[in-house]
C-alpha cells in the first residue's frame, strides 16, 4: 500500500499536445512533393476545386497542402479570391522553379520505360493554323523528323482562341502562328514576316493597272476568310479607318479555296504572302499591298512560365536558334528583336 501511494504521489509532466499549426505542419511536411504538386496544379488550373479534381484529392486537402507549404517557406505564395488564385511575387519565383521539377517527376515513369524498351523518347504537340501547317511548317517538320525520328510529333490544327486554350491547358507545348492581340499570360516572338497581297484573275481590270489604290477595290466583291479569323478583321479595319467602302462577295475558309475561287473569276482577295507560290503566279495577278495593309508576322507562341521539354526546345531552335533566351521576351509578351 505504501509503495502504491508513493508511486501515485509522483507528479508526471502532462503530455504536450501539438497545436493545430504544428499538427498540420508535421502531417503535411512528410512529402514536399505533394505540396509542390498541389501548388503547381492550383496555379495551372486557377482554382482549388480544379486542382483537387485533377489530383483526385479533396479541396480541403489541397488547401492544407498549400497552407503547410507557405508556413514552412515563411512567405505568402497565393492571393486567394472567390474566382481565381493569383500568384504573389514569391509565388512566381517558386512556380518557375517547381513546375519543371513536378512535371519531370510525373513523366519519369513513361520516360524511363521509353528508354528501356526503345520506344519513342518523347512527344511534341505544336498548335498551328491551316496556312501555317501547309506553307510554313513543312520544311521545319522535315528537318525535325530527320534529326529526331524517334519523337512522336503532333500538329494540332487550331487557330485563335482554340489554340490559346490548348496552350493554357498544357495540351500543346507551343504554337506557331500570327497574333494581332497578345494576352498578358502569353509570350509571342515573331520570326517570319509576309506582305499582304492583292490577287485577281489574270484578265481582271485591276491586273493591268500600273498602280492600284485602295479605292480601286471598292467596285469588286472580296473573297475573304470567315469573320472570326484575324485576316478578315485586319481587312475590315483598314477599309474602315480609311473610310473606303467595300463589300464581301464570298466568305470561305482556306487559302487554297480562296485562290481557286479568285482564279475562277468569282471575286478578288487580300491574302498573306505566306500562301503565294510560284504556281499561283502563273494563274493569278499578284500585287503587293503593303502600303495599305500591315505585314503579317508568324512566330512562336508560348504561355509565360511554360517549361519546354528538350523535344520542344529543339523544334523552336529550328525556327530560330537562341529564341528561348530571356532577352527574347519583354514584359508585354512580344519579342524584343
Amino acid at each position: 500500500m505504501t509503495k502504491k501511494r508513493a508511486a501515485s504521489s509522483v507528479k508526471r509532466a502532462p503530455r504536450r499536445q501539438p497545436g493545430p499549426a504544428e499538427s498540420g505542419r508535421y502531417y503535411y511536411k512528410g512529402n514536399r512533393l505533394k505540396q509542390m504538386r498541389a501548388f503547381v496544379a492550383t496555379v495551372k488550373l486557377g482554382t482549388l476545386s480544379r486542382a483537387a479534381e485533377a489530383l483526385f484529392l479533396s479541396q480541403p486537402s489541397i488547401s492544407l497542402q498549400l497552407q503547410a507549404l507557405e508556413r514552412e517557406l515563411g512567405v505568402a505564395l497565393l492571393h486567394r479570391s472567390r474566382r481565381r488564385i493569383n500568384l504573389t511575387d514569391a509565388g512566381e519565383v517558386l512556380y518557375e522553379l517547381a513546375r519543371p521539377l513536378v512535371e519531370g517527376w510525373e513523366s519519369l515513369d513513361s520516360a524511363f520505360q521509353a528508354k528501356v524498351k526503345g520506344l519513342p523518347s518523347g512527344k511534341l504537340t505544336v498548335a498551328a493554323g491551316t496556312s501555317t501547317i501547309q506553307y510554313l511548317l513543312p520544311d521545319l517538320v522535315r528537318q525535325y523528323r530527320q534529326q529526331f525520328p524517334e519523337v512522336q510529333l503532333q500538329l494540332a490544327n487550331v487557330t485563335g482562341k482554340d489554340g490559346l486554350a490548348l496552350l493554357r491547358a498544357d495540351e500543346a507545348d507551343f504554337a506557331v502562328g500570327s497574333m494581332l492581340d497578345v494576352p498578358n499570360d502569353i509570350a509571342w516572338a515573331p520570326v517570319y514576316h509576309y506582305d499582304p497581297m492583292l490577287i485577281t484573275p489574270l484578265d481582271h481590270p485591276l491586273a493591268s493597272k500600273e498602280s492600284v489604290l485602295l479605292d480601286d477595290l471598292s467596285p469588286y466583291g472580296l473573297i475573304l476568310p470567315p469573320q472570326r479569323l484575324s485576316t478578315y478583321r485586319m481587312v475590315d479595319l483598314v477599309f474602315q479607318q480609311r473610310q473606303v467602302p467595300y463589300h464581301v462577295a464570298i466568305e470561305v475558309g482556306g487559302w487554297d479555296v480562296i485562290k481557286e475561287y479568285v482564279a475562277m473569276g468569282l471575286g478578288i482577295s487580300i491574302v498573306t504572302g505566306i500562301c503565294i507560290t510560284d504556281a499561283d503566279r502563273q494563274r493569278l495577278a499578284v500585287r503587293n499591298m503593303r502600303s495599305y495593309f500591315p505585314q503579317r508576322s508568324y512566330g512562336v507562341v508560348m504561355r509565360k512560365g511554360k517549361f519546354l521539354s528538350k523535344e520542344a526546345r529543339a523544334f523552336v531552335d529550328l525556327i530560330r536558334p537562341g529564341l528561348l533566351t530571356h532577352r527574347d521576351y519583354d514584359e508585354s509578351g512580344h519579342s524584343e528583336r
